[in-house]
C-alpha cells in the first residue's frame, strides 16, 4: 500500500564532506536552537568544532575521523573551510567557532537556566574562567568545574571524574583538553554521562579567563585569526600550521579535480512513493549524486533517514558525486544508526568508491556486491559477540571494539569467565575478526588485563588483527596487552 511522505516542519539541514569530514550547513543561530532541542531531549549528544588542523588530523587519523562521522553536529570552525566549501559547490552559511559559541550557550544558559560545567584546562586558568562568567552572568548555574592531572588518555581516571559529573547532573559540558584528546574523551564518556550537550571547547576556557587574547574582529572576519594566533605562540604553531597548509591545499586541490562542480545538469530520477516499505527498504540513487540532487531530494532523503529501517541504497548507476552527495550519504548513515538501523551501499560505481576511497571513508561505509550479497548481510549492525570455541577455552571477538560497544563485550566475555571448567583454567580472546577499535576498546583490553592479573585469572589477546596491532602499537602497550602475539 502506497503512503504519502511524512510532512516536514522545516527544510533538512544539509552536509557537505570536506577530506571526510561531514560539516553541517547551520548559522550560528541555527547551532544555538538546535543545541536547545538537544537539552531538551534528555538525551546524550556531542558536538565538534572542527577547523583545518582538526580536519588534517582527521585524515591521518582514523578514530577522530569516525568519531566526527559519527557526531551529532560538526560545525565549520575556520574561514579557510567556507572558502573551501564554496569552491565544492554547496557553500556553508558561516563560521561557528567555538570561541565564539561558548560565550553564547553560556548567555543562554543563564537564560534558561542550564547547567553548566567545565572540564580540563589548568586548575587556576578554570577557576579564573568560572568565577569571570558568573560575575558577568549573575545566577548562571555553574554546577561543578574539574581540571584533572594531567595523563595519558587512557591512564585518566574515567570512573572518578564521571562520577563527579553524574553528580552534577549538567545540561552543557565544555571539555577542555586539545585535540583530539578531547574529543575521543567524550567519545568514551559521553553515553555514560547522558549529558544533554557535550562539546571539546580547546583553548576557549584560556579565552573566558583572559589567559589569551582573541584576534580583533577584523582578522576573524578575514579569515587571519590563525596569523594572531602565530604570533603569539610561533614555536608550538609554526611547524603545525606548514604541515595543515599543506596537506589541507593538496588534499582539497584533490577534491575539487575528482569532485569539481560544474553546470548543474538534471538526472531523471523516480524516488519510491514512500519510504515506508517492508524492512530492508530500497533506494536506486542517480547518475548524479551531487548538490542539485540533494537540493531537490531533501525531504525523501530525510524520511528515509528517519524512518529507521536499514536502507539498500543501488549505487551501480551513479557517474558523479560531489561533496554534498558524500555529504548526504553521511548524514543519511547517521540517521539510520542513531535507529540501530543501517546504510548498505549495493554495488557501488567506480565514481562512488573513488570519492569514498579520496576522503578515506570506505571503512566506514557497508558495502555490498549486488542485491544477493546485500540481502544476506545482517539488517542491523550486530554488536561484537563471544563465543566459546570447541573444546579450547577460547573467545573470540569480531566487528568494532569500540565505546558503542565494549559494554555487550564486557557482559559476554564476563559470562564466559565465569563459565570456565576450573578458576585455573586459562582463556584465550582471539582478535582475528575486529575489524576496527578505538581507545575506549583498548582501554577496556587494558583494564581487562589488569584485573586479570590481580585476580589471577589467566587470560591472554591472540592472533591480533591489524588494526587492533596499530592501535595498540600508537599506545606502545604491545608488550603487555599482547606478550609473544605481537
Amino acid at each position: 500500500m502506497k503512503t504519502s511522505l511524512p510532512k516536514q516542519t522545516k527544510q533538512p539541514r544539509s552536509c557537505i564532506a570536506i577530506l571526510g569530514v561531514p560539516f553541517d550547513s547551520v548559522t550560528m543561530d541555527d547551532t544555538v536552537g538546535l543545541v536547545e532541542e538537544m537539552v531538551s531531549s534528555r538525551k546524550p549528544h556531542y558536538l565538534a568544532t572542527a577547523n583545518v588542523d582538526f580536519t588534517v588530523q582527521a585524515l591521518e587519523d582514523e578514530e577522530l575521523r569516525r568519531i566526527l562521522f559519527d557526531a551529532h553536529l560538526v560545525l565549520c570552525d575556520g574561514t579557510p573551510l567556507l572558502w573551501a566549501s564554496r569552491w565544492l559547490g554547496n557553500r556553508l552559511p558561516e563560521r561557528v567557532a567555538g570561541s565564539d559559541l561558548v560565550p553564547i550557550l553560556i548567555e543562554l544558559a543563564a537564560r534558561k537556566n542550564y547547567r553548566i560545567y567545565f572540564l580540563g584546562g589548568r586548575p587556576d586558568v578554570t577557576e579564573r574562567a568560572v568565577a569571570k562568567i558568573q560575575h558577568d552572568h549573575p545566577g548562571l548555574n555553574v554546577v561543578g568545574w574539574d581540571s584533572p592531572p594531567f595523563a595519558p588518555l587512557l591512564e585518566m581516571e574515567h570512573q572518578k571524574i564521571g562520577d563527579r559529573i553524574r553528580a552534577a547532573k549538567p545540561d552543557l559540558l565544555f571539555v577542555s583538553f586539545g585535540c583530539p584528546k578531547q574529543e575521543k574523551w567524550i567519545s568514551m564518556n559521553y553515553r555514560a554521562l547522558g549529558v544533554p550537550v557535550c562539546v571539546g571547547v580547546g583553548a576557549t576556557v584560556d579565552f573566558l579567563a583572559g589567559e589569551m587574547a582573541r584576534a580583533p574582529m577584523w582578522m576573524r572576519r578575514s579569515g587571519l585569526e590563525w596569523s594572531f594566533r602565530l604570533m603569539q605562540e610561533p614555536r608550538r604553531l609554526f611547524h603545525r600550521y606548514v604541515k595543515d597548509f599543506w596537506v589541507f591545499g593538496r588534499g582539497l586541490l584533490r577534491q575539487w579535480l575528482l569532485m569539481r562542480p560544474g553546470k548543474d545538469r538534471k538526472t531523471a530520477f523516480n524516488p519510491p512513493a514512500s519510504p515506508a516499505q517492508p524492512e530492508p527498504a530500497r533506494l536506486t540513487l542517480p547518475e548524479r549524486l551531487d548538490a542539485a540532487f540533494v537540493a531537490e531530494s531533501s525531504v525523501l532523503l530525510e524520511s528515509f533517514g528517519s524512518a529507521g529501517l536499514t536502507l539498500l541504497a543501488d549505487a551501480s548507476d551513479v557517474k558523479f558525486i560531489d561533496s554534498t552527495g558524500v555529504g548526504a550519504l553521511i548524514r543519511l548513515r547517521k540517521q539510520l544508526r542513531a535507529k540501530d538501523a543501517e546504510l548498505i551501499l549495493v554495488a557501488p560505481s567506480a565514481a562512488v568508491q573513488r570519492g569514498l576511497e579520496m576522503m578515506k571513508l570506505t571503512k566506514l561505509f557497508v558495502t555490498a556486491s549486488d542485491w544477493v550479497e546485500a540481502r544476506r548481510l545482517p539488517m542491523k549492525d550486530t554488536p561484537v559477540h563471544a563465543h566459546r570455541g570447541g573444546d579450547e577455552a577460547q573467545i573470540d571477538w569480531s566487528g568494532e571494539v569500540t565505546a558503542a560497544t565494549v559494554e555487550a563485550v564486557w557482559d559476554r566475555t564476563a559470562l564466559l569467565l565465569n563459565a570456565r571448567d576450573s578458576e585455573d583454567e586459562e582463556m584465550a580472546i582471539d582478535l582475528k575478526h575486529v575489524r576496527f577499535m578505538d581507545s575506549a576498546g583498548l582501554g577496556f583490553m587494558l583494564r581487562l588485563r589488569r584485573m586479570s592479573r590481580m585476580h589471577g585469572v589467566g587470560v591472554r589477546f591472540v592472533n591480533p588483527s591489524e588494526p587492533v596491532r596499530k592501535v595498540v602499537r600508537l599506545a606502545r602497550l604491545e608488550e603487555f596487552l599482547l606478550g609473544a602475539a605481537a
